[in-house]
């Protein structure tokens, strides 16, 4: 193990990935049960240390993407969420790491990577409401990278990364119901998303419905940035917590 840590003057470099996507209308996280001290047995983000000093973040952060979760970054939406130094946050020492956002629709049932004794889908409000502790400071991250993707879902096209190639309104209406923890009215919200120019794009025959009518179906647009943005309601769940 210590020859796969990148160690430059006594600080470790580390990669965690907060990992989300929906599953049974719920947005989830990714947790592994960790597999050696410390934390032995406790719920943790995936991730681990940069190989040597030659290794990119971004690299590592793909290559613990492949190794904890058999997940193809090019496949999904991946981000530098934030840097976690805070002495003491890891009892092996000074462990500075640089944690990253991944969301994709429909992952399939997770595979314990090398480090871990298992791997789980988790609702991510047993972790912001404390009912399940993690190791180290990750409640803390996915805290952070659950409230990045709230609060982007408002300015930019990423709820269409949580949908498959092509999705309908009611599919996208569910990414943000779920996401930020609301029931939207769904007049209002198709109204919003077909008024802003790019964000979505028909494609194809409708849908058949195995109850009501068909229902159209659209494909992500080139817009990235909204403008006028999805205003998060003012009613909106609030899970962070304290910690």
């Amino acid at each position: 193990m210590a020859k796969d840590r990148w160690i430059t003057s006594g600080v470790l470099l580390t990669v965690d990935l907060v990992i989300l996507t929906l599953r049974d209308s719920r947005l989830q996280v990714l947790l592994v049960e960790r597999g050696s001290e410390p934390f032995l047995g406790a719920m943790a983000l995936p991730g681990g240390f940069l190989r040597d000093r030659e290794e990119d973040i971004v690299a590592a952060a793909r290559r613990e993407l492949a190794e904890e979760a058999g997940l193809d970054a090019d496949t999904l939406h991946l981000e530098q969420l934030g840097v976690y130094g805070t002495p003491g946050r890891d009892p092996r020492g000074r462990v500075v790491s640089v944690a990253h956002l991944a969301i994709a629709p429909r992952l399939p049932e997770p595979t314990a990577g090398t480090d871990a004794a298992d791997a789980c889908w988790q609702p991510v409000e047993l972790v912001l409401s404390s009912r399940l502790a993690l190791a180290f400071d990750h409640r803390h991250i996915v805290v952070d990278g659950v409230e990045r993707a709230r609060a982007k879902l408002e300015t930019s096209a990423l709820a269409t990364a949580f949908c498959g190639p092509t999705f309908t309104l009611a599919e996208l209406q569910q990414v943000y119901e779920s996401v930020w923890g609301v029931q939207l009215d769904p007049r209002n919200f198709y109204r919003k998303v077909q008024g802003t120019e790019g964000f979505v794009v028909a494609d194809g025959p409708v849908r058949k419905a195995t109850t009501g009518r068909p229902a159209r179906v659209f494909r992500a647009g080139p817009r990235n940035v909204l403008y006028p943005p999805m205003i998060r309601p003012a009613e909106s769940v609030d899970e962070r917590g304290t910690g």
